[in-house]
């Protein structure tokens, strides 16, 4: 029994700074649960983030091998004392999140490698988020008093100048939740201290939990709420050609995993018709066999001999059994 599923495709790996280094993903959370607002390395054109003042951070735009942007922002004015230097993000849309996750990728250097920096050079920086309803005017005056401090982030690997010289990249991710959102939008902020930073990427998201099929009842893409501690309920519906027993439902928990299923539908005698089975790729089965759809609504598939035969009857409580043992996800 093979239970058809679109595809997950991996975002292409991009390259920082004349290829040093790939980078891998580090959500251990499926993708498909994921819905992203911003992703800095999938933006081809200018980012238009702001820097307060103007001379703090710097934007560096390079192109690796496919000809795509690589957006960096980088500050290093380590020698000088009391720095405040800023980057603002563009305006973010939330749409339906209700928290968002801010994934961070960097680098940043070791101070004890720096000559003649004691007392100046830092290794943190500071991440903010402010809330709005609608984007800023572009005159609006940057108050940093506005935004709100989410956390101060710091480095697992910082890189010294013999990892420059051996052409060794000592990336970080780290993942902040930001929240509760409840305006229509944000920007983020963050803001330098004194260290020697490059941002190499920015990736916010939410969860959700996404569409599914339990006992044969349909869930829609659900939301968690905003506080982390409680589920969601949602009430399933029956796929066609099945009615309900016990009314389904499922919880959506708080990082997009659905839980608790209660309830079920059974299928209507009726519903015991075979036929193609468009989106199992040919691939699933041996030269010799081909896919059929036993339930097309739940596209499951079933690897049979050639020929292909026209529409072919099984008992109703034999289609039943397969389809509720071929749900379990």
């Amino acid at each position: 029994t093979i239970v058809c599923s679109l595809p997950v495709l991996s975002p292409p790996f991009l390259f920082f700074l004349n290829s040093l280094s790939d980078l891998p993903g580090t959500l251990s959370f499926p993708l498909f649960a994921l819905l992203v607002l911003l992703d800095t390395t999938t933006v081809l054109g200018e980012l238009d983030w702001k820097t307060y003042p103007v001379n703090g951070w710097d934007a560096i735009t390079e192109m690796d091998e496919q000809n795509r942007p690589i957006h960096t922002f980088q500050v290093c004015h380590v020698m000088e004392p009391n720095q405040n230097n800023w980057l603002r993000s563009g305006w973010i849309q939330r749409q339906a999140a209700q928290r968002v996750y801010v994934e961070l990728r960097f680098t940043l250097r070791d101070c004890n490698s720096i000559p003649w920096v004691s007392g100046t050079c830092k290794e943190t920086f500071n991440l903010f988020y402010l809330q709005t309803d609608e984007p800023l005017p572009a005159a609006t005056r940057f108050r940093p008093s506005d935004y709100a401090k989410v956390d101060t982030i710091a480095a697992d690997e910082s890189f010294t100048q013999t990892d420059l010289g051996d052409r060794v990249l000592r990336l970080n991710t780290e993942v902040r939740e930001v929240g509760p959102v409840t305006q229509k939008g944000f920007y983020l902020a963050f803001q330098d201290v004194g260290a020697c930073i490059a941002l190499v990427s920015v990736k916010v998201f939410y969860k959700r939990c996404p569409s599914t099929l339990r006992n044969l009842a349909e869930f829609p893409d659900t939301v968690p709420h905003m506080d982390s501690s409680s589920l969601v309920e949602v009430r399933g519906a029956c796929v066609d050609n099945a009615e309900e027993r016990d009314t389904p439902k499922l919880y959506c928990g708080a990082d997009g995993d659905w839980l608790v299923p209660l309830g079920r539908c059974l299928l209507l005698p009726s519903s015991s018709s075979l036929r193609s089975c468009p989106l199992c790729l040919p691939s699933i089965c041996s030269p010799r066999f081909h896919s059929t759809l036993l339930f097309h609504t739940l596209a499951l598939c079933f690897c049979r001999p050639f020929p292909q035969r026209g529409r072919e009857q099984f008992k109703s409580e034999e289609i039943e059994r397969i389809a509720q043992a071929s749900l379990t996800f």
